[in-house]
């Protein structure tokens, strides 16, 4: 069996994306081919009875799901799962706007990314509120000598660099659960990513982001709202309400147990009432000796609107108290299984007045044959936004450190040359800021 984090083919790293939900436990192993997509090698998932709300409320059935989900996806791929990238969302995840300023002393040298994790880690260091902790520091627009409006500052010359950060915060305890939960199913933790940050990742384009749009993501026990604009998040919000609590409200308004309003909720569905007929009925079997219940199909969307117009409300209000409501020429795209519901555009649009469209997470997708064509199937529908998001940030940042690695060895690899030409006192200065470079990029800059 192959290990988790593997160089494969043309140096692609295998990652595993691991979704903790309200509703699934979902794994995803794949790798980016040669041509830039990502390539599903495994899909596992088991039923998630240990979160509530996107919160770990069960550490035991919470790791068993963990397991099952790993098993399965470990057999399909033939990977010996052992690192994952994990999502967190819940009602807890708090965000902020916070701006840093560092003063560089090297004049002579070009701001470089060294300079800018600097600024990222002086904003890690930052007192929060009891119980909370830093999950995300997001670098917005940055500033270079009183120069504002700049997106990226590498290779420039300056002295004085700041910066706009958006700060994603959660709660201690929270992150601490989900840890557990994996530490106890035999893992570890590549990575900490916010939900609606990886769902974006597959289901937005760039285009999208610098246009401006709003991805909401209506999972089962949350609504997660990502905002972008020019390229970069601008605000994100946890709403405490998605499918779950639709299903609730079937459960009580036909009086029906909750694995048939979760059967009618998936197959007669509706997010607008008037678009069903006053009389098409459907029966559902009763208790042991009792008559079958007769439901009628717009009965069940009206129960259905009422609480999609809800959660379609308090994701207006997080658009309008972002600022940006007259800037997102993107309008709303929506994902996650609640994005299944029929009609569910028809009604985002009519109550925000903004274009809605469903994420598919198909675009960066590659066929792989040797998956089961109905578990390819399965990856193209939005319930699945958010594992493959996970996997592709996982991906992401892999690249990245094996990039940095290679980065950190040629400029060893050249300031290691004899320098024939320069004279002593040139090559005891050149020394000298070798030994400053390497002494800084050791201690300060890396966390």
């Amino acid at each position: 069996m192959e290990k988790g984090i593997t160089k494969q083919g043309k140096n692609s790293p295998i990652v595993v994306g691991l979704d903790i939900g309200t509703t699934k436990i979902c794994v995803i192993v794949g790798r980016r081919n040669e041509y830039g997509k990502i390539e599903v090698l495994g899909l596992g998932k088991a039923e998630s009875a240990g979160v509530t709300r996107g919160v770990v409320s069960n550490i035991a059935k919470t790791v068993k799901g963990i397991v099952d989900a790993v098993k399965e996806g470990s057999a399909q791929s033939n990977v010996d799962i052992r690192v994952v990238s994990v999502g967190i969302a819940g009602q807890h995840i708090k965000s902020l706007q916070h701006r840093g300023i560092l003063t560089r002393k090297d004049l002579s040298s070009e701001i470089c990314k060294k300079d800018i994790d600097r600024l990222i880690d002086d904003m890690f260091k930052l007192a929060m509120n009891p119980g909370e902790e830093i999950i995300h520091v997001l670098p917005q627009e940055f500033t270079v000598d009183n120069e504002p409006g700049v997106k990226d500052p590498i290779g420039m010359a300056g002295v004085r660099l700041e910066a706009n950060f958006h700060i994603i915060t959660g709660q201690v305890t929270a992150i601490k659960n989900i840890m557990k939960c994996v530490t106890n199913a035999d893992l570890e933790t590549q990575d900490l990513i916010l939900e609606p940050l990886a769902s974006s990742e597959s289901v937005l384009s760039d285009e999208e982001k610098e246009a401006g749009v709003v991805l909401v993501d209506v999972g089962g026990g949350t609504t997660d709202v990502a905002i972008f604009h020019e390229g970069i998040i601008r605000h994100t919000a946890v709403i405490p309400f998605g499918g779950n609590s639709i299903t609730e409200d079937i459960k009580e308004g036909c009086a029906v147990m909750r694995n048939q309003a979760e059967l009618l909720k998936v197959k007669f569905g509706s997010a607008l009432a008037d678009e069903n007929k006053d009389n098409e009925i459907v029966c559902v079997p009763s208790l042991r000796g009792r008559e079958p219940k007769e439901i009628s199909i717009k009965n069940l969307a009206n129960v259905i609107q009422a609480r999609m117009e809800e959660i379609i409300e308090h994701v207006y209000y997080e658009i309008k108290s972002s600022n940006y409501e007259n800037k997102l020429i993107g309008g709303i795209v929506i994902t996650g299984g609640g994005a299944q519901l029929k009609h569910v555009t028809q009604l985002v649009e009519f109550i925000t007045g903004f274009d809605c469209r469903v994420g598919y997470p198909t675009e960066h997708l590659a066929k792989n044959e040797a998956l089961p064509k109905n578990v390819y199937e399965d990856l193209k529908s939005p319930m699945y936004a958010t594992g493959i998001g996970l996997l592709m940030k996982g991906i992401q940042k892999i690249e990245d450190e094996m990039l940095k690695d290679n980065t950190t060895a040629k400029q060893t690899k050249i300031s290691a040359e004899p320098t024939k030409s320069k004279g002593l006192f040139a090559s005891i200065i050149e020394g000298s800021k070798k030994f400053i470079k390497d002494d800084i990029s050791d201690t300060d800059f890396l966390k």
